[in-house]
């Protein structure tokens, strides 16, 4: 369900100004503006980052978990919108897609929404090109089914802690991608 005229998750939308301040459209615009002449071998994609496709290396898309709105299988299919549309603009580009993380302090529905989402992306991605999923699980979720506010401050953003669980994997596995040779890589896309 990538498609993007029967897929409402797969059709981009700024964020609603909920502040009344233009402060992510704002802030978007600097951000374009500091990158704008510069060519980056990682750019990261998602919910409250800069979305700039330029010619990098590596894109890293960590998007879906603030649609409230949208099924899981939606948010799936737009995740794959994204990977897709990646793929045409930048054919040259790995892409590494992070899972969505569990959130709220206990297990609740959206929760499982983001669990089922990661169940359909590692069904689904391996069939795309130059497509890895990284798995951000990182132990968040503890035996009794709680986050703790050391890896999540509000059960949903992450602490420093919580951010150093999941970069070493993925700085680890951005590193793999930008060290591969050139006759690797040629293997890898082909």
């Amino acid at each position: 369900m990538s498609q993007g005229d029967s897929n409402p998750a797969a059709i981009p939308h700024a964020a609603e100004d909920i502040q009344g301040d233009d402060r992510w459209m704002s802030q978007h615009n600097r951000f374009v503006l500091d990158c704008k002449d510069k060519e980056p071998d990682v750019l990261f994609v998602g919910d409250s980052m800069v979305q700039l496709l330029q010619q990098c290396e590596v894109i890293v898309v960590w998007v879906g978990t603030n649609n409230h709105e949208n099924t899981a299988e939606e948010v799936a299919g737009g995740i794959e919108a994204i990977v897709q549309l990646i793929n045409t603009r930048q054919p040259q580009a790995k892409i590494i897609v992070l899972g969505l993380l569990p959130r709220g302090e206990k297990p609740n529905p959206l929760r499982q929404k983001n669990a089922k989402v990661n169940q359909l992306l590692k069904v689904s991605l391996p069939k795309l090109a130059n497509v890895q999923l990284l798995d951000t699980d990182g132990g968040f979720v503890h035996s009794d089914g709680a986050i703790s506010c050391h890896d999540m401050f509000d059960f949903l953003h992450l602490t420093g802690g919580g951010y150093a669980k999941i970069c070493k994997p993925l700085h680890e596995l951005i590193m793999q991608l930008l060290e591969e040779t050139p006759e690797e890589k040629q293997t890898t896309i082909a």
